[in-house]
């Protein structure tokens, strides 16, 4: 049964990345893959031997003896927890972790637009007095490489993207500065706690302390995005100047600037009420999407009735709405595209296939790039680590990092958790739906997942080697 299941993936993959060859949206392959997946796993459910735990990131060793259902005693109180109730946990467990990350998404997205409501973004706009391509190129280069850090790669991501689509009119120009977005946004996250799933997960799982991340990762994470950069200024795409449309803009909200400033203060708050209250991220997004709404509704000249009477007035003043109208701009074929390949690859991490996966790497090649720490025991091969990264493109850097935090059992802010950041941070960016940023982009631009294996994947592996370099080296400062 495991290795249908692994087959409906790799179909299901494949399917995915030939979006424009079949014809058929890449939503619709992800949702198959991950009900079926799931399906085979309840059908086959008393055949498998082992679970991963996803909670404690460890193998559960006595699953196989386990009974199917649930045994009650006489009062009816649950005895032994069968094979089916640890699956519907697990499951749960997964649709949570996935949903917030959603509903994260959902909020990011929706203050995005309500800036773009206001015209905010125009304000930005207006800073970018170049026409030149290769500058502009570096402008976003580097406002993804902070803003990552500080509001995450995903939602740094997101705005930068609504922005570019208000400068660069000429889509075939604007996917080439969408790939060095993604690789620039994902080298931000890497060196920040909060810049990225996985760093986050190994901020909370206590592997890692911000100064020492920041002490390791910062230069390479920097090289990582200024190589592929650098050497992107010189192709033929970012040649030239932009070519602007005389067109009469429309008049400038007077409220643009404000809620420009006041959108992109909500999202920079998350992080800060995350560190606060420990809440997940998704709360903090939710509060500040409330707050710039208020303002919104404030600023706006529609009158809105909270009532759903089916009146003309309710209607039309919903639809003016600028809550509404830019919850209505929401791209969900994307939202749901996330759903379905995060809780179809949590079904491979639920049977300890990544797990073993990750296990096998490091059995298979123990002597390649092994080192031996202070204290005489020998370190988790350099290779393997390299491979995390590359593997972190394929699947999802998340559940990988999961399977590292339960078979790796280094001591706090060991070089090898700082690398493993490094690695499945930075290592997504090969492909296109690799990490949460590039598949956001995927979603916004309609990326076709063979371009940018063509053409961005390859600046995406030199920046990613170039930093890995980097990080030998700075290990060495510690």
């Amino acid at each position: 049964m495991e290795a249908a299941i692994i087959l409906v993936f790799v179909f299901g993959y494949l399917a995915i990345t030939m979006e424009h060859s079949l014809k058929i949206d890449k939503l619709i392959p992800a949702l198959v893959m991950m009900a079926i997946c799931w399906a085979l796993i309840a059908l086959g459910l008393d055949g498998f031997t082992q679970w991963f735990d996803s909670a404690n990131h460890s193998l559960m060793g006595d699953f196989g003896g386990l009974p199917l259902h649930d045994v009650l005693d006489e009062s009816g109180h649950v005895v032994t927890s069968g094979k089916m109730s640890l699956m519907e946990d697990t499951l749960l467990h997964h649709l949570g972790k996935t949903c917030e990350i959603l509903v994260f998404l959902l909020g990011a997205m929706t203050i995005v637009e309500i800036i773009d409501y206001f015209d905010g973004f125009s304000t930005i706009k207006d800073f970018i007095k170049t026409k030149k391509k290769s500058k502009i190129l570096w402008i976003f280069a580097i406002l993804a490489f902070v803003l990552s850090a500080i509001i995450d790669n995903l939602t740094a991501t997101i705005v930068l993207i609504s922005i570019l689509q208000k400068i660069v009119k000429d889509r075939s120009v604007r996917i080439w500065y969408a790939g060095l977005i993604i690789i620039a946004a994902n080298a931000g996250g890497a060196w920040s706690p909060i810049g990225d799933v996985t760093t986050t997960m190994l901020w909370i799982g206590k592997k890692v302390t911000t100064g020492h991340l920041v002490g390791y990762l910062l230069l390479p994470s920097f090289l990582c995005m200024a190589v592929p950069t650098f050497i992107a200024s010189f192709l033929p795409a970012f040649k030239g100047e932009l070519d602007v449309e005389e067109t009469v803009e429309k008049k400038k909200s007077k409220f643009s600037s404000k809620m420009l400033y006041l959108g992109l203060g909500a999202i920079v708050f998350v992080p800060i009420f995350k560190m606060i209250t420990h809440l997940p991220p998704y709360v903090g997004m939710m509060l500040s999407l409330a707050v710039v709404a208020i303002f919104a509704e404030l600023y706006s000249s529609a009158k809105f009735s909270m009532t759903d009477h089916d009146s003309e007035e309710s209607d039309n003043a919903a639809h003016h709405s600028p809550v509404h109208q830019s919850l209505s701009k929401i791209e969900l074929p994307s939202i749901l595209f996330f759903l379905g390949i995060l809780m179809a690859v949590a079904a491979l991490e639920s049977l300890g296939i990544l797990f073993n996966f990750a296990g096998s790497l490091q059995e298979s090649m123990p002597m390649l790039g092994t080192e031996i720490h202070p204290g005489g025991h020998e370190g988790v091969s350099d290779l393997v680590v390299l491979l995390l990264g590359v593997g972190s493109a394929v699947i999802d850097n998340v559940p990988l990092v999961a399977a590292s935090l339960g078979m790796f059992h280094e001591p706090i802010d060991n070089e090898l958790w700082h690398f493993i950041a490094y690695s499945a941070g930075t290592g997504g960016s090969m492909l296109i739906i690799g990490s949460a940023a590039g598949v956001v982009a995927m979603g916004m631009e309609k990326i076709d997942f063979f371009w940018y294996l063509k053409k961005i994947a390859w600046l995406a592996l030199l920046g990613f080697l170039v930093g890995a370099i980097a990080f030998m080296f700075t290990r060495t400062l510690f």
